[in-house]
């Protein structure tokens, strides 16, 4: 039992030490960022850019009354601290119309209608947990109307009615396989369709899975492993979804279409056989255009992803101590028991061995 409560301590000790180093690094890349924001504004006026682009999406999410994701969206503008710090939104990255970019107006609504309002509208969350605190049930089944974001709405002034959806990163299956060569966006290397004939089918943009942009600090290190959002949130919400010029061409195409297809001129196929027809729906909440390609420098670019992966260590290396601790403890009780036990059987066998010889003296 010594033993096994000396291995605990000398794995927290390693882990403490490896934490430590990594505290070092992260030091020492905060400084060389630090250095480069102060010295130009380049940057700061990108994302200034970036940021107003973003500003109408959730301004149009803000004017869904009564909906989860407009409760966040009022958070994050209103008391952004506090919903990092809440155990019921610390784990929530966002909702999907928020957390990615598009290069064109008509392919971001486009996008929108294909995935509807309810979709652009989930909440996205990093883990199951989180998920379970947004909403919690009394002993009859029966939604328990102040807790979860039930309980925080009216604390805010908003009232949340009707089912919205949750979409939890750590539960989705991601994409496993390549990423595209020395590309920043970790965009997906999906084989492009083929005809019969061996040809690509013409008319073929690309997968609009990989026509997203993401910010760098979603395009890895977002899930416990390792994963970023394109290969989670995005594979999941449009797998091999393909986007074409025309609907003709969208049509032409069809023997190499497998998870459905989009077409600029308006033209849904949802899937395999299903077809979206009729008068284009405009859908009030879509992705922001993305304004631009960053100036930022490279080495700039590697170091930040370098920072989030060292961040992203750290948090692993502490849930490890974390648990040690907890295992830690439990042998030390488990020790503490067993000693007791042991000091109790030592005074009974003394106290037994004290009364045969009295009544050994006695005889």
């Amino acid at each position: 039992m010594g033993l096994k409560t000396k291995h605990h301590e000398d794995n927290m000790r390693l882990l403490k030490t490896q934490i430590n180093k990594i505290d070092e690094s992260i030091l020492d890349l905060q400084v060389i960022l630090g250095k480069y924001h102060s010295s130009t504004v380049g940057e700061e006026l990108h994302r200034a850019t970036h940021q107003q682009t973003e500003q109408e999406t959730v301004e149009c999410i803000l004017k869904q009354d009564k909906t989860a994701a407009a409760i966040v969206c009022s958070m994050k503008n209103h008391h952004a601290m506090l919903l990092s710090r809440l155990p019921i939104t610390k784990d929530v990255l966002g909702i999907v119309a928020t957390l990615g970019k598009v290069n064109d107006d008509n392919f971001s609504r486009l996008l929108a209608e294909y995935m509807g309002l309810e979709t652009m509208l989930a909440i996205v969350c990093k883990t199951y947990g989180c998920v379970k605190a947004l909403e919690e049930y009394d002993k009859y089944g029966s939604i328990d109307k102040n807790a979860g974001f039930h309980g925080l709405g009216p604390s805010i002034g908003r009232i949340l009615n009707g089912r919205f959806l949750v979409i939890c990163l750590e539960n989705l299956r991601p994409y496993i396989g390549e990423f595209v060569a020395d590309d920043p966006q970790r965009r997906l290397d999906l084989l492009k369709p083929r005809l019969p004939s061996g040809e690509c089918p013409p008319g073929f943009l690309g997968f609009a899975v990989n026509m997203i942009y993401l910010d760098p600090k979603y395009l890895s290190c977002i899930t416990a492993n390792g994963h970023g959002l394109r290969e989670t949130l995005f594979y999941g919400l449009l797998s091999h979804l393909q986007v074409y010029k025309t609907r003709a061409e969208m049509q032409l195409a069809m023997p190499s279409i497998s998870d459905g297809a989009i077409s600029l001129d308006g033209g849904i196929m949802k899937r395999t056989g299903l077809f979206s027809l009729g008068d284009r729906e405009e859908v009030e909440v879509r992705f922001p255009i993305n304004s631009g390609i960053s100036n930022v420098p490279v080495n700039i670019l590697e170091t930040e992803e370098e920072l989030k992966v060292l961040q992203w260590k750290k948090e692993r290396l502490v849930e490890d101590m974390q648990r040690e601790e907890a295992l830690l403890n439990h042998a030390k009780i488990l020790f503490s028991i067993k000693r007791q036990e042991l000091l109790q059987h030592l005074t009974d066998s003394s106290r037994y061995m004290a009364q045969a010889q009295v009544q050994t003296g006695q005889n």
